[in-house]
């Protein structure tokens, strides 16, 4: 939850009238944080003292494969609280293991998606996730940061150089999602 990318990502949107809930779950068990991310779901749609209308859900990293797993069971249940799903570095493979797509939660999206990540993830191979995104049915943008890496970085540049342009890149796209 304290991710650089997070921190920045929810000031920007808070700062633009969204608000925004960050949390975090101990241990990598995928199953784990998806209950724990499920948890919280099922806290905001019943919170009597904020009247939260919709949301989208959204993570980095292993945070963005719970957001998308929750999103495939509550999708399933036409659930119309979740208005879309963000997913910053997406792991669509373990590094070096091209051939170990995360993609099933992904190719099950039926709310719009959008996905940002570095065109040189080691875990993210720009091909492979562009593959993935045409089977998808949902509507879905990807945005890469040219040459960053699964951190989102890349040389030359400084992580504070590239938030603007993920931050950017999501309100846009938040917002042509609730204008529809």
């Amino acid at each position: 939850m304290n991710f650089s990318q997070l921190v920045s990502l929810a000031k920007y949107l808070a700062s633009h009238g969204l608000l925004c809930l960050r949390f975090t779950c101990k241990g990598l068990n995928l199953v784990y944080r998806t209950k724990a991310y499920c948890a919280v779901l099922t806290y905001l749609k019943s919170n009597e003292e904020y009247k939260v209308a919709g949301v989208f859900l959204a993570g980095r990293s292993m945070g963005s494969r719970a957001a998308a797993s929750l999103m495939k069971t509550a999708c399933e249940q036409d659930d119309c609280f979740i208005q879309g799903l963000i997913c910053l570095s997406y792991p669509l493979h373990p590094p070096k293991a091209k051939s170990k797509l995360r993609d099933e939660d992904l190719l099950r999206l039926t709310k719009p998606a959008l996905f940002i990540s570095g065109s040189a993830d080691e875990m993210c191979d720009k091909t492979l996730m562009t593959n993935v995104v045409s089977k998808i049915k949902a509507p879905v943008k990807i945005h890469w940061v040219e040459n960053a890496n699964h951190g989102l970085t890349t040389k030359g540049k400084t992580l504070e150089d590239v938030l603007p342009e993920m931050n950017e890149q999501t309100l846009s796209w938040i917002q042509e999602i609730v204008e529809l």
